[in-house]
């Protein structure tokens, strides 16, 4: 047995990675891979001496489950990482010596990664940030860690440690801030990014866009990070982001910067980072035990204060969880969903350049982008919106999306779940809404412009479809968006 976790998910080329390890074996080494077509094995460690290390209890008292809410505190290991890496998203797995297993087997050397085994729990992610931001491309790809601690349960295999903001949370009435709290030094293995991100990853690989990457505490951190870069691009499933955050994507936007949504759930919870950077807290609506511990949930974005924050997310992205939805079953995640795609509208606009897709407009069927595919869902977000007399929705802005965003392509979300119960996680709000706003739930895909120009893809499992070449039209919009954005709009 053997698990992990860093001390921090970036490290610039040339500086140190601080990696935390439990093993039972009396040695390990580390393995380093950078992620892109195919996982490449970049270095391999010497050996170094194994130690069995065990989880905080849950403070609560929760039986068998660990803290999600403290660092794990096991002992740190500096690995320096060499100028020459070549920046990008990285692994660093986890390896057992030799000798005998627990059950007195030999141990043997696992396989070297490949692209259909990057997921498991005895590795973890990093990002390796060059020395100069931008030198190699001006498109910063951020990968959403905030999200992934939230739902990081730190299983193990053969335990079932159920430790996250989801599976026995941990809240501090009293804490400064009041909130869940969740620690970002608690292992957790790779899941998230092995579906989201590892597909697109490749994908940009194999069609010729270098990208460099982030994470959120970067942008969090770093409020210069993006005047190096003219297109930032939110992948996958990017829910939790701090004030911070969105004021530096804000400023970028309205500085003529771009940015592309290949996303959904996005921007639906305020965090607040805590103890140095290595947590943070976020009062959400979250059962804890039988019991909501505190409603309504006061770092949700959208409601006005002081039940919220006041800020709709729709301001900066142009859509909603509020206004979509999301599926599960009992099938379990990502759950059953539509294969219809999104209706297409305004087909002369320059994001479907090249697709051949048509909008109705010469008296025929609309064509759908992404029929056949899960492009729809399993989250995803929506506009308010009303239709004119040739039945094209437009966003109404009576949510806060602007009102010259473009709804380029819409599916209307029937049926939507609606007690929280229907969902594989429970919100007490689920995708609420205002009650004003009449139009059905959709999700939605557009754009609009602000300085820089925004586009929202309006669904989490965008990056998953066009990485696998799922759909080629999606592929090809995903083209005309990276050749289009990647230039920064001059400042009025």
């Amino acid at each position: 047995m053997i698990e992990g976790y860093l001390g921090r998910e970036s490290v610039t080329a040339g500086e140190q990675l601080t990696v935390h390890v439990s093993t039972d074996a009396a040695g390990f080494r580390l393995r380093f891979y950078r992620l892109g077509t195919e996982p490449v094995l970049v270095a391999e460690s010497g050996r170094h001496p194994g130690s069995l290390h065990l989880p905080p209890p849950h403070p609560d008292g929760v039986p068998g489950r660990a803290s999600p809410a403290e660092a794990w505190g096991w002992p740190p290991l500096t690995v320096p990482v060499p100028e020459d890496w070549t920046p990008g998203m990285h692994l660093v797995q986890f390896v057992e010596d030799g000798e005998h297993d627990e059950d007195g087997q030999d141990r043997e050397d696992p396989p070297l990664l490949d692209a259909a085994s990057i997921e498991g729990p005895d590795r973890e992610f990093f990002v390796v940030r060059p020395r100069r931001p931008g030198s190699r491309s001006r498109i910063l790809y951020k990968k959403s860690t905030f999200t992934r601690h939230a739902y990081n349960r730190a299983d193990r295999p053969g335990e079932d440690r159920g430790a996250s903001l989801y599976d026995h949370p941990v809240y501090l009435p009293d804490g400064d801030p009041r909130g869940h709290r969740v620690s970002l030094h608690r292992p957790g293995g790779i899941i998230d990014l092995a579906y989201w991100d590892a597909p697109f990853i490749a994908w940009l690989e194999r069609n010729g866009y270098p990208v460099e990457f982030c994470t959120d505490l970067d942008l969090h951190e770093d409020p210069e990070l993006l005047s190096s870069y003219d297109l930032l691009l939110s992948v996958g499933h990017d829910e939790y982001w701090s004030e911070e955050m969105r004021g530096h994507a804000e400023q970028f936007v309205r500085d003529g910067g771009n940015i592309a949504f290949l996303s959904a759930n996005t921007c639906w919870w305020r965090i607040r980072p805590t103890d140095r950077n290595t947590a943070f807290a976020s009062d959400t609506d979250h059962h804890v035990g039988d019991a909501y511990p505190h409603l309504p949930a006061t770092d949700q974005w959208w409601p006005a204060a002081p039940d919220g924050v006041g800020r709709p997310e729709n301001s900066l992205t142009g859509v909603s969880f509020r206004n979509g939805g999301m599926w599960a079953s009992a099938e379990g995640w990502p759950g059953d969903r539509p294969r219809e795609g999104y209706t297409v509208q305004h087909a002369d606009h320059w994001v479907f350049a090249g697709t051949g897709l048509r909008d109705g407009s010469d008296g025929g069927e609309p064509d759908r982008l992404g029929a056949g595919t899960t492009l729809i869902g399993y989250e995803c977000d929506g506009a308010a919106y009303t239709r004119d007399d040739r039945g094209v929705a437009r966003a109404s802005g009576e949510d806060g999306t602007p009102t010259s965003f473009l709804i380029l392509g819409i599916h209307v979300l029937e049926p939507v779940h609606e007690d929280f119960h229907d969902f594989k996680w429970g919100h007490w709000n689920g995708p609420a809404r205002e009650p004003g706003v009449t139009s059905p739930r959709a999700a939605t895909m557009g754009v609009f412009t602000a300085g820089g120009t925004v586009f929202s893809a309006g669904t989490t499992d965008w990056p998953v479809v066009c990485g696998k070449d799922q759909d080629a039209a999606v592929a090809r919009v995903t083209r005309n968006l990276l050749d289009r954005l990647r230039h920064r709009s001059p400042r009025a």
